[in-house]
């Protein structure tokens, strides 16, 4: 991914950022607040680190962007590859920049399936699939983000998150709105199972 240029003389050197892509695992998903519980922790964090970014989820894919001193980041890092909330890491870009794109944000978290509604650009690159993805489309997913911030910058309170949200939840709704079918048979299956089940155990008895 390319860097973004400054006004700043280049004197600042130290300054990176490491964007990622991972799976939300089942020890994840049965947290009922863990995309909550994530975010409000790295904000903590990040702040004693000056680290900020932003943090998306949708599909059961994380996509993450956050900017800080090398050493920093390379210690986020390592404490990613051991949360047991996300598997199959995959580093897309750490490299130098010049300049945050989100500097205000200890970090912001997003839920694509409420914000990809407000933006068509952002609808072309559903459904969320960032393992399948360009690197170009993952720049301009990326500059997308970096939009979206520069539109709320002003905002008085930048690390509130937007929306209160259920990683499960929204996963047991998506699964149950494309299988609709699938389930109501399998839940009539089971309900002549249990029938046939108890007729045989009256019928014994008698």
């Amino acid at each position: 991914m390319s860097t973004h240029s400054d006004t700043m003389p280049h004197t600042v050197t130290d300054l990176y950022q490491l964007v990622y892509i991972s799976h939300i695992t089942s020890i994840g998903l049965s947290g009922a607040s863990t995309l909550n519980d994530i975010a409000e922790a790295s904000v903590n964090a990040n702040k004693a680190n000056n680290i900020t970014g932003i943090l998306c989820y949708g599909n059961g894919c994380f996509f993450q962007c956050v900017e800080g001193t090398e050493q920093a980041l390379t210690d986020l890092k390592n404490k990613l590859l051991m949360d047991e909330r996300h598997k199959d890491f995959k580093i897309l870009d750490f490299s130098h920049i010049e300049k945050r794109r989100f500097k205000s944000w200890s970090l912001r978290s997003i839920v694509l399936e409420r914000w990809l509604f407000k933006d068509d650009r952002v609808k072309k690159l559903m459904p969320f699939k960032p393992y399948e993805w360009s690197e170009y489309e993952s720049e301009k997913f990326l500059s997308l983000l970096q939009e979206y911030y520069e539109k709320q910058e002003n905002d008085t309170v930048n690390d509130t998150q937007p929306i209160k949200y259920n990683a499960l939840g929204l996963t047991l709704n998506k699964v149950v709105g494309e299988h609709q079918a699938f389930l109501l048979i399998q839940a009539v299956l089971g309900a002549l199972v249990v029938i046939a089940v108890l007729w045989f155990l009256l019928s014994t008895t008698m």
